[in-house]
């Protein structure tokens, strides 16, 4: 009989699989479960690209495309984000299209990390960051953002982290699961401690349309100097309702996009063409769906941010993503255990807060990604639970 444990590599074997999908899934399996659990937009995909994508095929546009995606997308990925931002990027050799922006992740941490060099992963924040780092031979070293500071990063903080084998910075924000922002004047101070070094930056921005502050949202690049030493990973997921398209992008400078597209060339090919077409619709005519959806995010927002407050809870007021993080500290319990006791009592499912890193520890997250009916009758469930458990 073979023994797998001696066939599987070591790396992967003590890389802990996803803490986000194991309540959600539990809950698949109860009737009347309600589940806060996973970030997906509960809109459909807008129309107008759909119909894009059913064009597109009956049309017979089935085949390949570059490895870099279509150069139209590309194009237009750059219009979008110059016209939203001010940022400029060439569509030929600064901007590679992915299967969905983890993808995007996975490529350049494995095209920037040699074995031993130190990537700085702000946490709480996706679960992603560490296990991509682990895999391609780098040593993760962690920056706490606390809820005192609204889960920013601050300068001293990373300052304090830097080492001669510091290579990379993954700088999350909007951030999942807290729903912290970064202003321009925070990104400032962070791109004051990176001048004169040598430090490269993923900014993952994934929820860079999903800001609720009049503010609003700063891409890294943006920032003086920063561009040569950025890499802005974005996509659809979020921002268009477009999850099961998994269509992501990279934005940077060319030859670290060269270097991805070539590992992307070997291992994906390129990304789903149906996807690539129906994106270039998403990107030039939905910005009053994007709005309408961003209006009732911020409504649910409002509504589940003060449903914890009342019940007793303290809860962070996130300004971006669609997550809320309260603090259950005060119950006694583990994040784990109130996520258990929660899904077996009163059958709704959260994510605990240290499934995005040890400081999640004590919170739980809550994405508000759901129909306000499914929000307010968790609010009610949840609010009976912590009245039992106080």
């Amino acid at each position: 009989m073979i023994n797998y444990d001696k066939i599987l590599t070591n790396t992967i074997q003590n890389i802990p699989p996803s803490g986000i999908r194991k309540f959600f899934d539990v809950a698949a399996t109860m009737k009347d479960a309600i589940s806060l659990g996973v970030g997906e937009p509960d809109f459909v995909t807008p129309w107008a690209v759909r119909e894009a994508g059913i064009y597109s095929l009956e049309k017979g546009r089935t085949y390949y495309t570059a490895n870099a995606g279509l150069l139209e997308l590309r194009q237009e990925i750059a219009n979008y984000n110059n016209r939203k931002y001010g940022i400029t990027y060439n569509p030929a050799d600064e901007i590679l299209v992915t299967v969905g922006g983890s993808e995007a992740i996975d490529l350049m941490v494995r095209c920037i990390v040699n074995p031993g060099d130190e990537v700085l992963v702000v946490e709480p924040s996706f679960v992603c960051y560490k296990p991509c780092t682990v895999m391609a031979g780098g040593t993760p070293v962690t920056i706490e953002t606390l809820e005192k500071d609204n889960f920013r990063l601050l300068p001293e903080q990373l300052k304090e982290k830097i080492t001669d084998k510091t290579k990379l910075l993954i700088l999350p924000f909007p951030n999942n699961p807290t729903g912290g922002v970064m202003s321009r004047e925070d990104l400032e101070a962070i791109a004051d401690v990176l001048r004169g070094t040598d430090i490269i930056v993923l900014s993952d921005e994934i929820y860079g349309e999903l800001r609720y502050d009049e503010e609003g949202h700063t891409p890294f690049s943006a920032i003086e100097g920063m561009k040569d030493r950025t890499v802005i990973v974005n996509g659809f997921s979020k921002t268009f309702a477009m999850t099961g398209w998994r269509l992501g992008y990279a934005m940077g400078p060319a030859p670290i996009i060269k270097a991805m597209t070539k590992l992307h060339q070997y291992g994906i090919m390129s990304s789903p063409t149906t996807s690539q077409f129906a994106a270039i619709e998403a990107l030039r005519s939905c910005d009053k769906d994007v709005e309408h959806m961003r209006q009732e995010y911020n409504y649910r927002r409002r509504f589940i941010v003060d449903g914890f407050r009342n019940m007793g809870l303290s809860c962070f007021e996130p300004l971006g993503a669609f997550y809320v993080f309260p603090c259950i500290k005060s119950l006694g319990m583990t994040s784990e255990e109130f996520a258990n006791k929660l899904l077996q009592e009163e059958k709704v499912a959260v994510v605990p807060g240290n499934a995005f890193g040890d400081s999640g520890e004590g919170f739980i997250r809550c994405s508000y990604a759901y129909s306000i009916d499914n929000i307010e009758e968790a609010l009610k469930r949840i609010a009976r639970f912590v009245e039992k458990h106080k």
